[in-house]
């Protein structure tokens, strides 16, 4: 069956789907006539009723699915995005006209940059695109900021391509035919009675078997974008754009839970402009064998079994069968799509503005270096604070034991309120001389009840030991950071956190394991502090 047959039978389907509706109201309305006219008695009134009740719900949830499905192709606002005119950016709107005219398309009315790693048109059509109408484009600036110019032309191409006015029409209208069917299954599963749901179901299985009929189509329409932006940005410049895409979302992904997200937890966040923006520090700093590295760590999101989009490889596969075109993908480290935009920075706050939610945009602003340090002191006290309470809490209790004077030296509690005023470091490891850590510490931290309930002995020392290794190390971090001796480190290359004096960063590790040995020894790490204090005296 020829691509055009195949996309005929789907639209002959999609029209099918929308007379179930027509047909589903005719059916009740002679039901309803019939029970009114022919079956009414005065005994059975209160089945009426019930009955006409119940269908009028059934059909009003059927016209709000056919409603759905003849609207499904409006847009919306667009809140969290930044619209741009011609004059506001005339490079990036003449790449958007190129690529809508090679691939005999509309340029778009309206064009949106926005947060994601994604390109996309959108248009207000109606009777599923049949009548063409407004169209908008949305673009990523992370997509911008991680795509050379050539990579970035071939991404337009292929998103004109779906829709354009090839031999290939049809399947746009298919595309569309199936995001408004799977639109109206979701409007219709609202409903709440048994009815509904009998419907609801015929309405389900129908979509099953168009998408299941029309994913061919909507696949080859895919195949048929890759065509066009090979032919408009040359085979090699769509290849790497596909390769490309997976490690950019990746990059993405970690640079938002790992950087841009970093001063959520102190309430501060970065420059403005730069939670957004600051994704350009990291793309910069990486070469693409460190950012394909972060997609290589992450498990593929398994496809939907209706994905319109054939498997990343198979499409790569299929692009580099085609013969060479002459045209490369261009020399390594050339300028980014983000070289389009007139004053970038502007955009980058721009757009921060338009995302951050409410009680987010008030927050104190600080420089990359501060946030780190900002988090990293954040992060060392929550570390220490466990087994600073449980020294205090150990120590209380060996104070009021008879033989209590004998360990814990007169005054080493002070009156102190345990979680008002903590031991510090010295106080610590001077509990951990006293054979303290194992008797009585360890079992103040908190662990969860198996643990607490089933580990004794060695098992139960291996099982918190790394808990109290953290406590220390967030101690001498905030030792650190309090003398200055401490420096951020913001790392776009690796990860974000504290660059530590030499001798620390090569002996810290080792004074550490010798403080939380089964027998401890602090007398390595008391030789470190006492380095730091003439250090930063």
């Amino acid at each position: 069956m020829t691509f055009r047959l195949r996309a005929a039978r789907a639209l002959i389907l999609l029209a099918g789907f929308f007379l179930i509706g027509v047909v589903l109201l005719a059916a009740i309305a002679a039901l309803d006539w019939l029970l009114v006219t022919r079956l009414f008695t005065a005994q059975a009134a209160w089945f009426e009723g019930t009955f006409l009740t119940v269908t009028g719900l059934v059909a009003i949830a059927i016209v709000r699915g056919m409603l759905a499905f003849l609207r499904a192709g409006r847009l919306g606002p667009a809140p969290h995005a930044v619209v741009v005119t011609p004059e506001d950016q005339p490079e990036l709107w003449e790449q958007v006209r190129a690529a809508a005219e090679v691939t005999g398309e509309r340029p778009p009315d309206e064009l949106y940059l926005v947060a994601e790693v994604n390109a996309g048109v959108a248009e207000q059509s109606r009777l599923l695109g049949l009548l063409p109408g407004q169209r908008r484009m949305m673009l990523g600036l992370p997509l911008l900021a991680g795509l050379t110019v050539p990579r970035f032309r071939a991404v337009l191409a292929h998103e004109f391509g779906h829709y354009g006015n090839l031999d290939t029409r049809l399947g746009g209208l298919t595309l569309r035919g199936r995001a408004a069917v799977l639109h109206t299954v979701e409007v219709f599963s609202e409903g709440s009675t048994r009815l509904h749901h009998v419907v609801g179901a015929l309405y389900v299985g129908y979509a099953r078997f168009f998408l299941r009929t029309s994913q061919s189509v909507a696949r080859h329409q895919e195949l048929a974008a890759d065509q066009a932006a090979v032919r408009y940005a040359g085979r090699d410049a769509m290849a790497a754009a596909l390769r490309a895409l997976p490690a950019i979302e990746a990059a993405h992904t970690h640079y938002w839970e790992t950087y841009a997200g970093m001063g959520g937890p102190v309430q501060v966040l970065p420059p403005v402009g730069e939670v957004h923006g600051g994704f350009r520090r990291l793309l910069a700093a990486r070469r693409e064998e460190k950012l394909a590295e972060l997609a290589d760590g992450r498990r593929p999101a398994k496809p939907h079994q209706y994905d319109s989009h054939p498997p990343n490889a198979e499409r790569i596969a299929l692009i580099e069968q085609l013969p060479a075109d002459g045209r490369t993908d261009g020399p390594a480290g050339e300028p980014t799509a983000l070289t389009l935009l007139r004053d970038p920075d502007g955009v980058f706050a721009a757009l921060e503005a338009r995302t951050l939610p409410a009680e987010a945009a008030g927050r104190q602003r600080m420089s990359w270096d501060d946030l780190v340090m900002a988090r990293a002191a954040a992060d060392a006290e929550g570390w220490s604070r466990p087994l600073r309470l449980a020294v205090a809490r150990a120590l209380r209790c060996a104070a009021q034991e008879p033989d209590g004077a004998a360990r814990v030296p007169r005054g080493a509690l002070s009156e102190r309120g345990v979680d008002t005023d903590l031991p510090d470091l010295e106080e610590v490891l001077d509990a951990f001389d006293r054979g303290l850590l194992w008797m009585t510490v360890a079992d103040r931290i908190p662990k969860p009840p198996q643990a607490a309930r089933y580990l004794t002995g060695e098992s139960a020392r291996n099982f918190i030991r790394p808990t109290i290794f953290d406590g220390l190390a967030g101690m001498v971090h905030l030792r650190l950071i309090a003398s200055g001796l401490a420096t951020a480190d913001i790392a776009w290359s690796g990860r974000p956190g504290l660059a530590l004096p030499e001798e620390w960063e090569k002996r810290m590790d080792d004074a550490l394991d010798a403080a939380v040995a089964d027998t401890p020894e602090t007398a390595p790490l008391r030789a470190l502090l006492a380095n730091t204090a003439r250090e930063s005296a």
